[in-house]
């Protein structure tokens, strides 16, 4: 019934499908992209396990609005990891994070709101290339069952 088929002609652009279709919308929408990373650290003022040296594998979740371009495309997933990975991970993944962040007590409120603010950063950096976009949430899990979240509604940035 829905068996392996091979599409009877690949569509063409100016042939098929003209460039003014390509942008099928003109409403905001969200890409999400996630990340991975293994990091130590250790919190101050802490009574308990994790005042000492310890590990975690991280995850990260970005959540980007925007409105597309003229190809029906807000961001390309590629061009977030680069940010991830060039402006972001080089400080965290396998990192002594008391050391590569700012001086904070590294837990996971305080390091969401640093990786927020590094995406926000290098989208504002980027200039018209993504004019428009802004993060709107970013998920850091600590563990697969913890997390901490910063918003843009709460951060106070438009």
């Amino acid at each position: 019934m829905y068996g392996f088929r091979i599409v009877d002609k690949l569509q063409k652009i100016d042939e098929d499908i003209s460039r003014q279709q390509l942008k099928y919308h003109t409403k905001r929408v969200l890409v999400s992209k996630e990340f991975t990373f293994d990091a130590a650290h250790h919190l101050h003022c802490y009574d308990g396990k994790c005042k000492n040296l310890h590990g975690h594998t991280y995850k990260v979740i970005f959540g980007i609005s925007g409105f597309v371009d003229n190809r029906g495309i807000m961001m390309d997933f590629g061009d977030i990891k680069e940010i991830w990975k060039n402006q972001i991970e080089i400080f965290l993944d396998h990192k002594y994070l008391n050391e590569t962040l700012p001086p904070m007590n590294t837990t996971a409120e305080n390091m969401v709101v640093w990786i927020y603010q590094k995406m926000t950063e290098a989208l504002e950096a980027a200039g018209p290339k993504y004019d428009g976009a802004r993060v709107e949430f970013v998920r850091l899990y600590e563990t697969p069952t913890s997390y901490a979240e910063a918003r843009r509604e709460w951060m106070g940035n438009e």
